[in-house]
């Protein structure tokens, strides 16, 4: 009697590890599926910006997929691009058929996908103080522009990582 119920008790033992993982992969496989189901960013960055890597980090902590490619010829790029010379920052990125342009807060950017407007993409010119990947030091106002052919204006404001 004794042998049947600890044999029981394996089973119930068993069966519930079983549900546990099986519950567990299944959550991995849903959060996968909704990383794999927004935009990947694709950052053209020098190999040697450290400033980069900080912009890199906010996006993915806001939710971001980002994938990172090193080129010592980020003028080129740019140029390819077709980022206007008085908004060049230090790094360039691409995504859903937009161009982004140095410090772009994440809420800029889920903004910017969230409303598609007509236009090349956003920049941030220059590198604020406060702005993402530029932390350290009293923040400092900045605009976020919406650029293209025909449109040129600003998109947002920010103070460090707060809208104004």
């Amino acid at each position: 009697m004794q042998s049947s119920s600890l044999l029981t008790r394996r089973s119930a033992l068993m069966l519930t590890t079983g549900i546990a993982l099986t519950t567990g992969i299944a959550a991995i496989a849903v959060a996968r599926s909704r990383a794999a189901e927004g935009p990947i960013i694709t950052v053209h960055k020098d190999p040697k910006c450290g400033c980069c890597l900080g912009w890199v980090s906010h996006l993915q902590e806001a939710g971001f997929t980002v994938k990172t490619g090193e080129t010592t010829n980020l003028n080129a790029v740019k140029k390819r691009l077709g980022v206007p010379a008085d908004l060049i920052s230090c790094h360039t990125a691409q995504v859903g058929g937009y161009i982004l342009e140095g410090h772009v807060p994440a809420a800029a950017l889920q903004r910017l996908l969230s409303e598609k407007p007509n236009a090349v993409g956003l920049a941030v010119p220059g590198m604020p103080v406060g702005s993402p990947g530029m932390e350290g030091g009293k923040p400092e106002k900045f605009d976020v522009v919406l650029f293209g052919p025909n449109v040129r204006r600003t998109y947002m404001s920010f103070v460090g990582d707060q809208t104004v």
